[in-house]
């Protein structure tokens, strides 16, 4: 009796793309941590634009829109590059609290507060992207160096932007 062969569907096949195993995980590792941040940085965020409120009401709200909406849109990003890497994507609150360099805010903070949070945040998250380039290049995994690269262009440019509405 012949053995039947697993349909491609089903057949688990080794993952060759030029990176190795101990290399995939170290950066997995360090993406799960970006998704951290970035999950907890959009979240942040979004209530912050829920909850502003004083005389830059419609500006801040405004931003902060146009802020967790490009957020919300990255988090794909960094758990599909997680996904071709060949690991599952951190996925629950409990596994963000403990990824995540950023830490949740408790209360609802006067405007330029929230904007101190996020400037703060945004750092944090630029600072948890760049920690992965050296395992990245070492792994020669461009795609990679690439999403960071760009991660970090919109963190510390949102970073800058949000700086200067507190300079007097």
């Amino acid at each position: 009796m012949a053995t039947k062969k697993p349909s491609p569907s089903t057949q688990v096949t080794k993952i060759d793309i030029g990176i190795s195993e101990k290399d995939r995980a170290k950066i997995v590792q360090g993406l799960s941590g970006l998704l951290a941040d970035s999950y907890t940085l959009y979240l942040m965020t979004h209530n912050f634009h829920w909850n502003v409120k004083g005389p830059m009401f419609t500006s801040l709200h405004t931003m902060f829109m146009a802020q967790y909406t490009e957020q919300w849109n990255a988090l794909d990003l960094i758990a599909e590059r997680i996904r071709a890497l060949g690991y599952p994507a951190p996925g629950t609150y409990k596994e963000f609290v403990k990824l995540a360099s950023i830490k949740e805010i408790d209360g609802v903070p006067k405007a330029m507060d929230m904007v101190r949070h996020l400037v703060n945040a945004h750092e944090a998250t630029a600072r948890t992207a760049r920690a992965l380039f050296d395992i990245v290049d070492k792994a020669n995994d461009e795609p990679t160096a690439d999403l960071l690269t760009q991660r970090l262009d919109v963190h510390e440019k949102t970073a800058w932007m949000l700086r200067s509405l507190l300079e007097e």
